[in-house]
């Protein structure tokens, strides 16, 4: 959490200049049901399939960010992130899920939900249509934003750790592993803006970052109307 919240990097700036969208993305209501067990499962069931049709998105975008990036370096780092995503946390996900009652073929006969396509053709434009540092931006809020979430779980007095059936996500985000995900993305964040230009493109970037934060908050609220 220490290497998310240092100050002065780009993704701390982007956030303090979307404060009040990122606030209400982190802190959305779906958050507080998962930190002390009160998130209706019905809820909880459909962000899962929506979030596995995400991740096969969120996986293109990191195939198009290793196409976008200049040199052997970043290229390997969007390849290892890509496979990570296909052979590793997507694998990790279906188990998940197979122990909510949800297999495979199931999720991907799911119709995508409006704020899922939203989010994931949101994050696919800002590629396709600007560089790999407005790719970059917009992925952001996912990568790190879950781990802050994770981070002030851990740290929240109303967790609720015993008889909460969302503990195991909750250990998967505040995970070492994935703080150190988060940390590698934020100084992946810093050496592309400064390889790119961020400080001329400053306005651009915090619309791309802020306009994340929304549809990652939508994302949530669309979760907690399933539950209506």
């Amino acid at each position: 959490m220490d290497a998310i919240r240092a100050p002065g990097t780009l993704f701390a700036r982007l956030r303090e200049a979307a404060r009040p969208s990122w606030e209400a993305y982190v802190a959305h209501p779906f958050v507080r049901g998962l930190t002390d067990g009160s998130l209706p499962e019905v809820a909880f069931r459909r962000y899962l399939t929506q979030d596995y049709l995400f991740l096969i998105h969120f996986a293109r975008a990191y195939a198009l960010a290793a196409f976008k990036h200049a040199t052997v370096a970043d290229i390997r780092g969007a390849a290892a992130t890509l496979n990570a995503l296909i052979d590793h946390e997507m694998r990790l996900h279906v188990q998940y899920c197979a122990g909510w009652g949800i297999d495979e073929p199931a999720m991907e006969a799911e119709p995508e939900a409006e704020e899922t396509m939203a989010y994931t053709r949101y994050v696919l434009e800002r590629g396709l249509a600007g560089d790999v540092l407005d790719l970059e931006v917009a992925l952001a809020p996912c990568v790190i934003g879950y781990a802050e979430i994770g981070a002030r779980m851990a740290a929240d007095p109303a967790l609720r750790r015993e008889g909460n059936p969302y503990r195991a996500w909750q250990e998967m985000y505040g995970s070492t592993e994935f703080q150190a995900i988060a940390a590698e993305a934020s100084a992946r964040l810093d050496r592309i803006g400064a390889a790119r230009g961020a400080e001329a493109r400053w306005g651009e970037l915090v619309r791309t970052f802020e306009a994340a934060c929304r549809l990652e908050a939508r994302f949530w609220q669309m979760g907690l109307d399933a539950a209506r």
